[in-house]
């Protein structure tokens, strides 16, 4: 899912992770590998965050699910594997009404 800067900032408040910016040279390949979803890092992979309501218009909670894990110590690389739930949730905010 894609999420808006408030949306951005509200996951980056709960969860320790660095969002990967749209400009970035591996957003482009990693929207055509996932589809098109704002892209987390952290010590453990790439995440993204999917909505635990989809029928809802506006998410307000997301669960974080793994989609890429390093493939070694120094960070630089990740190995894709089929999307992982993690078991968090990150709270969004309120749906607009």
């Amino acid at each position: 899912m894609k999420l808006n800067a408030t949306q951005v900032q509200q996951t980056l408040n709960q969860m320790n992770a660095q969002v990967l910016p749209e400009d970035h040279p591996s957003a482009r390949k990693l929207s055509e590998l996932f589809g098109d979803h704002t892209f987390f890092v952290d010590e453990g992979g790439l995440k993204v965050l999917e909505s635990t309501e989809p029928e809802a218009a506006e998410a307000r909670m997301g669960s974080v699910v793994s989609l890429a894990n390093w493939n070694d110590g120094k960070f630089s690389s990740l190995k894709p594997h089929d999307p992982a739930p993690t078991g968090a949730v990150i709270a969004l905010g309120q749906s607009k009404q």
